[in-house]
């Protein structure tokens, strides 16, 4: 497969992927809490729940506009805004861990780094993209 075909099934992954996330955390904000490596034992907010879900599906807007605008730019942009939640999100959720359980730890400590290595793979990517 070409690099531009990589490329745009990562940013459909994570647009979709996004899209997902952020619906259901703003349609059933309850039931996202309820995961365990979301609500980490902390006392519930629906507000909060309810803007991450709305900041999810507005990432994934970007996301994936820019699989079927397939601009080195465009793609750029929406890895760096989608890196821009990842990265700190990764770090917020190491500060964390002792909210978990020692089985609760691994899918979150399994997903949010390869939710930076999926994208940071998609930017290597752009580089063989026509400049635009």
């Amino acid at each position: 497969m070409s690099a531009r075909t990589w490329l745009r099934a990562g940013l459909a992954f994570l647009a979709v992927t996004q899209f997902a996330v952020g619906g259901w955390a703003l349609l059933f904000p309850r039931s996202f809490f309820a995961i365990p490596w979301v609500g980490m034992r902390m006392p519930y907010n629906e507000h909060l729940m309810m803007d991450y879900g709305a900041m999810s599906l507005a990432t994934s807007v970007v996301l994936g506009v820019s699989v079927f605008v397939v601009r080195r730019s465009l793609a750029r942009t929406a890895l760096a805004v989608y890196l821009v939640f990842a990265v700190p999100h990764l770090a917020i959720h190491l500060r964390l861990l002792d909210h978990l359980t020692p089985g609760e730890r691994v899918p979150l400590l399994i997903g949010l780094p390869a939710a930076i290595v999926i994208p940071l793979v998609l930017l290597a990517l752009t580089s063989r993209l026509d400049k635009a």
